[in-house]
């Protein structure tokens, strides 16, 4: 056991420098194709929809719910 634990750090040392060298190499990758900003975002439209998706499935829930019952 002890020695499985030793090469798993050794492992892990190893592809350290691996990791890096990936992010050197995809880093130069988007200079060609930069996407442009996301447009803004208008949160109290987004937390309108949220509530109401909620409000519908509460509703539901509780449709459901009462034909269990019945």
């Amino acid at each position: 056991m002890a020695s499985r634990g030793r090469r798993g750090g050794a492992l892990a040392r190893e592809d350290e420098p691996r990791r890096d060298e990936r992010a050197e190499q995809q880093a130069p990758a988007p200079q060609g194709s930069v996407l442009p900003p996301p447009p803004p975002v208008d949160y109290g439209v987004f937390m309108q929809g949220l509530v109401q998706a909620m409000q519908t499935q509460a509703h539901t829930q509780a449709a459901l719910q009462a034909q269990l019952e019945a």
